[in-house]
């Protein structure tokens, strides 16, 4: 009885340093961290910085591979179908949850995949060209009012986050205004600066070139707090205008199934490198506020995220060609 007893105290222990042994050896090849986006945007900037960070904790390269279509879906799709072993994570921004409403998915946005870090988010702003007439947030509103439609907004293309986020502007302010696509947020950005357009909802990576230069005007930041790269631009409640709050935020994916032991290294992996100053300072000029929200609260978020912009699609008649 005694020698059955020490063989299965010595088989748990085996298994047990083994099961260690196993989560201290990962990760033992290259990892691959899905873009669904081109190079050179905002989400592939973030992704890059994050890359070459866990790259060099790990020991082994962490490759950014861009898949970029579809809104997203390319991209998404093509990591929540990858294998669940740790091998394959997936990069995701607002445009995620915003998706569900406007595509017919083939995968379950939140079943079928496993959160692993909030990164942070990124503010958007109402930006307009300084040659025109609005001066702030209640100007552009108070013309709005009187002049359906008469307003033309840029976005990055149809159901992208600053086309969501004007939409839901409009519904809560009762205005009408006229949305002008472009196939992504630089084009947009262009246009807007030629003064082909009126206004967008711009992200602060994209637009703070040019508001720092004088080629754009902001009139409100739709986050809670100001931004702290431009102190004197006020908050939209501030300006007079709804209280909403659009950032861009960014985050981590798995595959459902991978190894609880796998995603919490990479969550505290990617944890330790927001807070290293370097990577703080490099996404402070971004315009990014760093979270680090763990897996079930980031969960907690996408959930919230998709039933907000399922409501406003809805209310736009939003459709995706």
């Amino acid at each position: 009885m005694k020698s059955c007893t020490l063989k299965i105290a010595i088989l748990v222990l085996s298994l047990a340093t083994g099961g260690a042994y196993a989560q201290q050896a990962y990760p033992t090849k290259p990892i691959r961290l899905i873009v669904p986006f081109p190079p050179a945007g905002q989400t592939d900037v973030v992704a890059r910085v994050i890359a070459q960070k866990l790259s060099e904790a790990f020991g082994q390269q962490v490759v950014v591979d861009n898949r970029p279509g579809a809104g997203g879906n390319i991209g998404v799709e093509t990591g929540v179908r990858a294998p669940a072993d740790g091998y394959t994570m997936l990069q995701i921004s607002t445009s995620y949850a915003a998706n569900v409403a406007l595509h017919k998915l083939p995968y379950d946005p939140i079943n079928d995949v496993v959160p692993v870090i909030m990164i942070g988010e990124i503010a958007n702003m109402v930006t307009v060209h300084p040659s025109g007439p609005f001066k702030s947030v209640k100007e552009l509103i108070g013309y709005a009012r009187a002049n359906p439609g008469k307003i033309n907004f840029a976005s990055g293309g149809t159901g992208s986050g600053n086309h969501l986020a004007t939409e839901e502007f409009a519904q809560m302010t009762g205005v009408r205004m006229t949305h002008v696509p472009y196939k992504g947020g630089g084009p947009a950005i262009a246009d807007l600066v030629g003064g082909n357009v009126a206004m967008s909802f711009a992200s602060m990576t994209s637009s703070l070139a040019f508001i720092k230069a004088g080629r754009l005007r902001p009139l409100a930041v739709s986050s809670k707090e100001r931004s702290r790269l431009l102190p004197d631009v006020p908050t939209m409640s501030e300006a007079g205008g709804p209280n909403i709050i659009v950032p861009d935020w960014q985050g981590i994916l798995a595959p459902r199934g991978t190894p609880k032991a796998v995603v919490d290294r990479l969550y505290t992996e990617v944890a330790r490198i927001l807070r290293q100053p370097d990577v703080q300072e490099r996404f402070s000029i971004l315009g990014m506020d760093v979270i680090a929200s763990g897996p079930a609260e980031f969960r907690k978020a996408i959930s919230s995220e998709i039933a907000r912009w399922a409501k406003v699609v809805k209310d736009a008649n939003i459709k995706v060609d």
